[in-house]
């Protein structure tokens, strides 16, 4: 970089309060799910009393790991959320092959569900008696995710704005399910909850069965880290990361058991594992002439999805660059308006290319998640007997990383034995990243033709997105640097 580039370095923008904080956890932990397929609990738990519990007990669970996370993330006050940690703690290569998979298949599946998950919604008063065209579908899909892209390239407050507004338009729409839901077990339509009926099983549960509906509940609750993943962009973290986290945790699992509750008001357990649309079924049989407020809800949800990943997928990538496992470009935001651009046009192009892979990967998306978070929790104890004296400004008991950690051994066993394939499948998908971090990170005597082209990329890159690299904020990090140099 030039002298001039140099002086005039850029610090990531500080634009996530509290509500912003809590806008963004909630935001990506509700998407379509709870609005689309809560049958898969139902299914899998046997009975309406055993779902019911199954998504309480699945918050819980989803409240211990944030617990976790919030010691991890004002332990160590980087942005990256899980590979930050596990870098930071078991070294490059377990950090890497978290990124790789995130980067490669992770993210850019779970948002191209999303964006197709819109699409279909959006256009669906336009087929009433057919499914979209599939081209119309991708076109939508594409047009999102490119508008929310370039909005994220122009402002971080416009994407913290549009995640604020559209978490609290998807949060009403649950509280128009939950009131209307009320509202009919007031006049006593409510028996499909009463006691003797919401524990009638017709065949006995099995352990493998419940573990399998405890799987789905915490896939509708995956997104609660994602607050960890912005760490350095939140206003005072040491204090607003935990703060969004007992907010938000706790009122998402209010909002999931109440409106499955409204859903058993109105539908029988049958009707509820016949429908491929809960929410959508429900206001049909309950709105009336307003059951199309029920698809608007479902789209403006995953358009609020769509923007939540973008924002937190990108700064996994500027994390990566920051740490020498992507390009250094990567690591570089806007002059001006402080955005990762370069990380975002790598997003928005994996996502993109991924679009028409879907359906080939998103059985192996579920099991790589829920295994990097085992192994950054299972940091959390490392570092805890690894680094005694650590500064820890939230330390938890070491029950609640135990508990957590004892659910996920049995969930991932569960996984392992009734999925095999799959999960055989998602494990070589990451090693695949093994050689990629031999050759691309730990051989540092490349040819120097090698260098030479990447140099000429860079400053390419640069004057393409007027970007330079952050001057890093180390008031947040100083008691981790300092304790680094004296262990």
């Amino acid at each position: 970089r030039s002298g001039p580039d140099r002086e005039r370095q850029s610090h990531p923008e500080k634009e996530i309060g509290l509500l912003s904080a809590c806008a963004i956890i909630i935001g990506n932990i509700i998407g379509s799910g709870i609005f689309i397929s809560p049958k898969g609990v139902l299914e899998h738990a046997g009975s309406v009393g055993l779902s019911l519990i199954v998504w309480v007990c699945g918050g819980g669970i989803c409240a211990l790991g944030s617990l976790c996370y919030a010691e991890l993330g004002v332990t160590i006050p980087k942005s990256g959320g899980d590979y930050s940690y596990v870098t930071e703690i078991f070294g490059g290569l377990v950090g890497f092959l978290l990124l790789w998979s995130a980067v490669l298949i992770m993210y850019p599946t779970t948002l191209a569900v999303i964006a197709l998950t819109f699409s279909n919604y959006v256009l669906q008063p336009a087929f009433q008696n057919c499914l979209p065209p599939f081209i119309a579908t991708r076109l939508l899909a594409t047009i999102c995710i490119l508008f929310l892209t370039w909005v994220n390239c122009s402002s971080v407050r416009w994407a913290t704005r549009i995640q604020d507004v559209f978490t609290v338009g998807k949060l009403l729409a649950l509280v128009l399910i939950i009131v209307v839901g009320l509202i009919q077990i007031s006049r006593g339509h409510y028996d499909a909850l009463r006691p003797s009926v919401a524990f009638e099983f017709s065949e006995d549960p099995s352990v493998g069965q419940i573990a399998l509906a405890f799987l789905q509940a915490s896939f509708a609750y995956s997104g609660w880290n994602f607050l960890n993943y912005v760490t350095e962009e939140v206003v005072e973290p040491r204090k607003n990361l935990p703060r969004a986290i007992y907010v938000s945790i706790p009122l998402v699992t209010l909002v999931y058991t109440m409106t499955n509750i409204a859903y058993f008001s109105s539908m029988t357990p049958e009707e509820l594992l016949a429908s491929n649309a809960v929410a959508v079924t429900f206001g049909e049989k309950l709105l009336g002439m307003f059951s199309w407020v029920m698809p608007i809800s479902v789209a403006l949800s995953t358009f609020g999805g769509i923007n939540g990943y973008l924002f937190t997928s990108s700064r996994l990538c500027f994390s990566g660059a920051r740490e020498g496992h992507l390009p250094y470009l990567l690591a570089m935001i806007h002059l001006k308006n402080c955005t990762p651009i370069p990380a975002l046009l790598l997003c928005v192009s994996t996502d993109l290319t991924v679009l028409s892979l879907t359906h080939n990967l998103i059985n192996y998306v579920s099991f790589i998640n829920y295994l990097s978070y085992g192994v950054t929790i299972a940091g959390l104890l490392y570092l805890r007997k690894k680094r005694p004296n650590l500064a820890r400004p939230i330390k938890v008991n070491m029950l609640v990383p135990i508990t957590y950690m004892i659910f996920w051994a049995v969930l991932l066993g569960f996984s392992l034995y009734s999925e095999p394939v799959v999960c055989g499948l998602g494990m070589v998908i990451m090693l695949t990243g093994v050689p990629v971090y031999f050759v691309g990170v730990q051989w540092k005597e490349k040819p120097k033709w090698v260098y030479r082209l990447l140099e000429k990329v860079t400053y390419m890159g640069q004057k393409l997105c007027y970007v330079v690299f952050p001057q890093e904020d180390t008031s947040e990090t100083e008691p981790l640097t300092a304790f680094k140099a004296t262990d």
